[in-house]
């Protein structure tokens, strides 16, 4: 099988397309998945049993339930009980749900990391308890898991091309459907696979980076 040049120019205007598609899904559900991560480490923190673990429960079993169950769930089993959604939007709140389970335990770690005594410190002060939060705990808790964070956005990049099952042409949607109109599969895919490293590598240098001016 040989390379074919023109294969490559044909795809391109597909690929870039594609890619624009791979960066919208990455960067909102991203957004999501890091304010909802936040939102569920709060709440498992609540002094309410009623609010604390049926938050739990719901995280667990996101977490515990594979990405492509739950995007089907949310694009085909969800217009059963009323609620459509286009496959973008799908494929953003599905990435951005599951990987939300995951931020909340780095978000936990970094509350669990904050000492003790900043908590006494601000009752001591008599703040009130959102100012705790949001003055004192969350900027100490939060520079403290900016790396992890940053993680997960490297994954969930690497999993973008799970939405092209609900039929959201990303990089790899758009490979597949070049691929199947032109029975060229090397070219495409390679420039795909290789897109993937060119994005991924280089934020995966710049997290370390990143992580060493922390610690500092």
């Amino acid at each position: 099988m040989k390379w074919d040049w023109n294969a490559v120019s044909d795809f391109m205007p597909m690929f870039w397309h594609g890619l624009l598609v791979t960066l919208e899904a990455l960067a909102l559900g991203a957004v999501l998945a890091f304010v909802l991560g936040l939102v569920w480490a709060m709440m498992q923190r609540s002094e309410h049993a009623a609010v604390r673990w049926p938050v739990m429960a719901v995280t667990e079993f996101v977490r515990n339930t594979p990405l492509l169950v739950q995007l089907f769930f949310l694009f085909y089993v969800l217009p059963e009980w009323g609620l459509t959604l286009s496959a973008l939007t799908t494929g953003v709140i599905g990435l951005g749900l599951h990987y939300s389970t995951y931020t909340a335990e780095v978000y936990r770690a970094g509350i669990d990391g904050v000492p003790v005594g900043q908590w006494e410190a601000a009752t001591a002060l008599s703040l009130p308890r959102a100012r705790t939060w949001f003055a004192v705990i969350l900027p100490q808790a939060i520079r403290r898991v900016v790396p992890a964070l940053g993680n997960y956005v490297v994954a969930m990049l690497k999993d973008t091309p799970m939405i092209f099952v609900i039929g959201v042409l990303e990089m790899l949607g758009e490979a597949r459907q070049y691929s199947a109109q032109t029975f060229h599969t090397v070219e495409p895919i390679t420039i795909v696979g290789i897109a993937f490293i060119v994005i991924s590598y280089p934020a995966s240098l710049l997290l370390r980076v990143l992580e060493r001016r922390l610690v500092r």
